[in-house]
């Protein structure tokens, strides 16, 4: 099925320039780092489960770029635009060759499975 967003149609137009704009430098930013780096994860400081992926990273020996916005007291709305973009609800968001693969428990999934040594040799 595939992820429900409001269509353009629906969005008045005098506001669809502000809408695609809000905080586009962070969406850009992370695009361009996973333009450029085999794994991204984006997160936030003080985030247990942002800190745990990038460990099990660590531990399964896959290098990772690393992108964090703010705390939880900060941010925010830097992050909310990067949530509203991805569709993914929580931090982190790990992406491999391009594709967001989840979080922290999708990852450790994913090394556990083998397959993310599969999708890092693709």
């Amino acid at each position: 099925m595939p992820r429900q967003i409001l269509a353009e149609a629906q969005v008045h137009p005098a506001i669809r320039d502000a809408i695609a704009a809000l905080h586009l430098d962070t969406v850009r930013q992370v695009q361009d780092a996973v333009k450029h780096h085999p794994v991204v994860v984006v997160g936030m400081s003080t985030n247990p489960f942002v800190s745990k992926a990038r460990k099990a990273l660590d531990a399964a020996g896959v290098a990772h770029f690393d992108l964090d916005f703010g705390g939880y007291l900060s941010e925010w709305r830097r992050r909310n635009s990067l949530k509203m973009w991805t569709g993914w609800p929580t931090f982190p968001m790990v992406f491999v060759r391009g594709q967001l693969i989840g979080g922290y428990t999708n990852v450790q999934r994913l090394i556990d499975s083998g397959e993310l040594a599969h999708l890092l040799a693709a």
